[in-house]
């Protein structure tokens, strides 16, 4: 059955990163209604098999979709990887947006770039990321850097302790001992580190994240369809968590100053 405009948003991640996009999405779309399903009992998805994410997503969108929801926004780069093909396959009478790294615009912000690519191990291997790389890596040199544990540290609410700021040094000062252009963010939690690893990398260095392109093309699919609400008063966010008493931090992240 065709959704109707009036229907919420939904939005799901491996824990508490998604919300990097969902402040996207609210911040061009103010007028619509979101939940918000962020699964933290079984973060972190970048150490899990491509089967154990799909199954796991699977779940969560279902769980979604019995809400009654107009779109479905797989606001995780791990689960996106794993799994949307399989829930476009399930979904097919609503908007299945995924997310990917924002390799196109940090290739294409000078001659031949030197970027870094902060991801999970899983998104690092997988297939999309290396589809990515394929089409846009001629165009610029491009490091992977995995990070195990770093979407950790969000999920603890840990944004800039010294323990954070540590990991993000001894990780990034070997990669940034050669001219880098552009750090791109390729996973939704690392956002929420931007200021952090911006300070770590210096001014000169851009950081990059797919939140952004993700919450347009979220709005251009809800306004072919003939779901987009007009513009008008602030709508609602329903926050769901695996983990409910993560739910205060998932207001703190979605309040902090950007």
């Amino acid at each position: 059955m065709k959704p109707t405009i009036d229907l919420p948003i939904a939005f799901f991640d491996s824990g508490l990163g998604g919300l990097s996009v969902l402040r996207e999405a609210v911040r061009i779309m103010p007028q619509e209604d979101y939940i918000y399903f962020g699964d933290s009992k079984n973060a972190p998805y970048g150490t899990k098999t491509v089967e154990e994410i799909r199954d796991l997503s699977l779940a969560h969108a279902a769980h979604l979709c019995s809400k009654g929801i107009k779109a479905l926004v797989v606001a995780c780069n791990t689960a996106t990887s794993a799994a949307i093909a399989s829930l476009r396959e399930t979904y097919t009478d609503i908007p299945v947006i995924g997310i990917e790294p924002a390799l196109k615009p940090a290739v294409r912000i000078g001659s031949h770039p030197s970027v870094i690519v902060m991801a999970t191990p899983l998104t690092v291997r997988g297939k999309k990321l290396h589809e990515l790389l394929g089409r846009y890596a001629q165009d610029a040199d491009v490091t992977m850097l995995g990070c195990p544990g770093l979407m950790e540290y969000v999920e603890d609410g840990e944004l800039d302790s010294p323990a954070v700021r540590k990991y993000l040094k001894e990780l990034l000062s070997p990669a940034l001992e050669k001219k880098t252009d552009a750090i791109v963010l390729g996973c939704t939690h690392y956002p929420f580190l931007k200021k952090t690893i911006s300070e770590i990398a210096g001014p000169k260095v851009r950081i990059l994240d797919g939140g952004a392109g993700t919450a347009r093309q979220l709005q251009r699919r809800l306004t072919e369809e003939g779901l987009l609400k007009q513009p008008g008063p602030a709508g609602h966010i329903e926050y769901e968590e695996s983990l409910p008493e993560k739910i205060p931090l998932c207001k703190r992240l979605m309040n902090m100053p950007w």
